[in-house]
């Protein structure tokens, strides 16, 4: 007799795969409410979920009336006449089936929002989380909503609904640590999604290499990576099917005069370049539509450029009045007289960085990492596990999504330096901070307004206004 009781080791006594579909809904819904069999409290303390569970008991009774030996199949009983003799049947040997050849995947370079979300949530499934973990994921999840990377419109809509309901239910039930379960049904349906789209084995060493450009101490690296490149080669990942094999072969080139040339510090290949292959491993390839690699065509017929969809970051609220909604590698210079909140302004505007949209560092060398900085962090409470601070432009930032240069001034940087920086970090976000001249214009030269997405003046003491390409006109109290 099947109860909570014996459940533990009577489960493993039945062979799940062979029972109705119902009574395989009612698996499912044990093995994920007492948490892998791990609590039964729900059983106990909900009257509800006790029925439910008692009714499955009662017909897997009915259905499988033996559970004595392992693996029992769940069959229909046979009807025998009680003068007939049973006879054994003879085993017959099965001839071996033939393996049927999964389907070979969509080769893509690189995966589409929805499916990184579902195969995270399908990676779940009977592992222990903690609600930490969970709680990343639901955050991840909604900013993904938030900066409309996921939209209502997707062909997996249905199951982004059901991901971010199943882990707010979960996280909402749980105390500590919990093995996640995710139903079979709706698990093989989850698997079929994520097994359609495979990204290009070339890719993933071109992320490698990527990563190494411009940085230093990265010999040892480089080495390595070279050896995962000769391997992927010689084992067959990687082939001259592969549609960036090419690139891949030029990288391997580069990182191997790197690393024989002992008076190289650092990996240094041209903008162009770089800004091809970051194309390609961010999906922005454009070859379907007749252009280079990694760039828009040069003409391009309006009725076809009109179905284009452009990232937004997704800015809201005020944010969203004073500036618009720009792309995730925008320019904003920010400028006004001294004690006028422009650097309250940009601490605010980090922190709702911080906490909505990705890492943010605030290099504060105007002010220094002093109590002057402390006090300003504190009264916005922008305090947050991805706002960084420093006193210097650090010689990589690779790490951060958007970076305020508090001011541009002190740092000593000119146009030309600007420029640098930003085809150093072409996915990067900056807000250059200005000071301003007694009559209240930004010092530098013109080309520092001329080159940025975004401008921000504060003419007045508290109040910030905007002019430039995404929503003139916008106005916002700092205060």
């Amino acid at each position: 007799m099947l109860t909570s009781n014996n459940y533990n080791e009577q489960v493993a006594l039945i062979d799940y795969t062979a029972l109705p579909s119902n009574l395989q809904k009612g698996y499912d819904f044990v093995k994920k409410s007492t948490q892998n069999y791990s609590n039964w409290d729900v059983y106990y303390k909900s009257e509800k979920i006790k029925e439910v569970i008692d009714l499955y008991f009662s017909k897997v009774n009915e259905y499988v009336p033996k559970l004595s030996t392992p693996k029992v199949v769940a069959t229909k009983k046979e009807v025998v006449h009680k003068s007939a003799k049973v006879v054994k049947p003879k085993t017959e040997k099965k001839m071996a089936e033939p393996k049927h050849s999964e389907p070979p995947a969509h080769l893509v370079e690189r995966l589409e929002e929805e499916i990184k979300i579902i195969k995270r949530f399908v990676n779940l499934n009977e592992k222990q989380k903690s609600q930490e973990d969970i709680l990343r994921f639901i955050n991840a999840l909604q900013k993904a909503i938030v900066e409309r990377k996921i939209r209502k419109t997707s062909a997996y809509a249905k199951e982004i609904e059901y991901i971010q309901k199943d882990l707010i239910m979960v996280y909402n039930r749980m105390s500590s640590k919990t093995v996640y379960y995710i139903p079979q049904e709706k698990l093989a349906n989850l698997e079929s999604i994520i097994g359609g789209e495979k990204i290009y084995p070339s890719i993933q060493y071109i992320k490698k290499y990527l990563n190494l450009v411009g940085k230093t101490g990265i010999k040892q690296k480089a080495t390595a990576l070279i050896k995962l490149m000769e391997s992927a080669v010689a084992k067959g990942k990687v082939t001259s099917n592969d549609k960036y094999s090419d690139k891949m072969n030029d990288a391997f080139k580069t990182l191997r005069k790197f690393i024989d040339n002992p008076t190289e510090k650092t990996i240094e290949i041209d903008s162009q370049e770089l800004n091809g292959l970051q194309g390609i491993v961010d999906g922005c390839n454009c070859t379907s539509l007749s252009g280079v690699d990694g760039e828009m065509p040069v003409v391009m017929n309006s009725m076809e450029f009109a179905k284009l969809e452009f990232n937004t970051i997704g800015l809201t609220g005020k944010w969203h009045n004073l500036i618009g909604d720009p792309s995730p590698n925008f320019t904003a210079m920010v400028f006004g007289k001294p004690k006028m909140g422009k650097s309250y302004l940009c601490i605010d505007f980090a922190g709702y960085m911080a906490r909505n949209h990705g890492k943010v560092l605030y290099v504060a060398k105007e002010e220094g990492l002093d109590f002057t900085l402390q006090k300003k962090l504190n009264d916005k409470d922008v305090k947050h596990p991805n706002l960084f601070v420093a006193s210097t432009l650090p010689n990589d930032i690779t790490p951060y999504d958007f970076i305020f240069l508090d001011s541009v001034n002190k740092l000593g940087l000119l146009p030309e330096d600007l420029t640098a920086l930003k085809r150093k970090y072409p996915t990067k976000s900056f807000i250059y901070i200005f000071q301003t001249t007694k009559e209240g214009n930004f010092r530098g030269a013109n080309s520092f307004q001329h080159d940025v997405d975004v401008v921000i003046e504060i003419p007045e003491r508290g109040k910030a206004v905007q002019f430039g390409r995404f929503n003139q006109g916008g106005e916002m109290g700092i205060f």
